[in-house]
């Protein structure tokens, strides 16, 4: 039979970094600019994590602080994520470099910067494997609330994540609330419809465009810090994010460009992504190959959707991946 009770949590668990990534997304594309580079960024946040951490659990000698134990590696995430922002805003807002190919190339540095890295503490650790076990803080990163046992059913479905999957709801509901419904919010929304306008009315472009696309690196880091410390156990392996960062951005496209959408979407993309594991195949292998093709398969089928929408708060923002030019204003 199909567990229910067991299926939700792992889906949800699932969902958090590709919630994380489309929140970042979806700021950053509101202020005009398509951030492509959303996979390289979770990447480096999981990696700038991991080194905070590596670092501070070989000083303490296995006494591990809790707020250190949290701080540290969070702080680590938050700033390696912040620069890669500010790589893209150079690039992109003062050098007016393709957005496409700017994201592209951040991509493929930030695999390549945390696999390095990755790579280094491997060696300094002398591990029998190719991977990182940091299990001390991680424990700090996965505890759950200490009545969720003993509330069956409600406690193991609502109640038995780490902090970091209620502060992504969290995060999510407010980012909403912001870009709807406050003068901050109008303000980004008319830079990312259209940025001449929002210039003559007095709003600073380039303030805008830099402020959100680090916000959304640094909430999108944040998805690559989960994975590694809830999510892995603490356990950094090379090229073990597979696809995530890619169907982050596909999840923007699917709720239209709303943070508070995504809370669902991404638990619907986190339950695709497992439900291989839920449904009985026996002895059959390309039966269980062809379930673990369906999260790419309805992405494809919302992409078509969503191309065929003619509303106009269906769109993307009209700049979107357009450099300003104040000249041609």
């Amino acid at each position: 039979m199909f567990d229910i009770v067991s299926f939700i949590p792992r889906a949800v668990v699932q969902s958090i970094p590709l919630l994380y990534g489309s929140i970042g997304e979806t700021i950053t594309e509101k202020s005009g600019n398509l951030n492509l580079g959303i996979p390289g960024v979770m990447y480096v946040g999981g990696i700038c994590g991991v080194i905070g951490s590596f670092f501070y659990e070989q000083s303490c000698g296995g006494n591990v602080n809790g707020f250190l134990a949290l701080a540290i590696p969070i702080l680590c995430c938050l700033i390696g994520s912040l620069l890669m922002g500010l790589i893209y805003c150079l690039l992109t807002v003062n050098l007016r470099a393709n957005q496409n190919v700017t994201g592209l190339a951040l991509t493929t540095f930030g695999v390549g910067f945390g696999n390095f890295f990755g790579g280094s503490l491997i060696r300094l650790s002398n591990a029998d494997v190719p991977s990182i076990a940091l299990s001390a803080t991680s424990s700090y990163f996965s505890h759950h609330l200490p009545f969720a046992d003993s509330c069956g059913w409600f406690g193991k479905i609502f109640l038995s994540y780490g902090f970091l999957v209620y502060l992504a709801f969290i995060i999510a509901f407010v980012s909403a609330y912001i870009i709807r419904r406050t003068r901050v919010g109008l303000q980004l929304r008319a830079v990312g419809e259209s940025p001449a306008t929002a210039d003559a009315a007095g709003i600073n472009i380039t303030r805008y465009k830099y402020v959100a696309t680090c916000v959304g690196c640094m909430i999108a880091g944040l998805g690559g810090l989960y994975y590694v410390m809830d999510y892995a156990c603490g356990i950094w392996s090379n090229d073990a994010f597979g696809d995530r960062g890619w169907l982050a951005i596909a999840l923007v496209i699917f709720t239209i460009w709303r943070p508070n959408v995504s809370v669902f979407a991404s638990i619907l993309f986190g339950g695709l992504y497992i439900l291989y594991l839920f449904i009985p195949t026996g002895m059959n292998l390309s039966l269980k190959e062809l379930y673990k093709m369906l999260p790419y398969i309805v992405t494809i089928i919302v992409l078509i959707i969503t191309s065929m929408r003619n509303k106009r708060e269906n769109q993307p923002p009209e700049s979107l991946g357009i450099a300003y030019f104040r000249e041609d204003r």
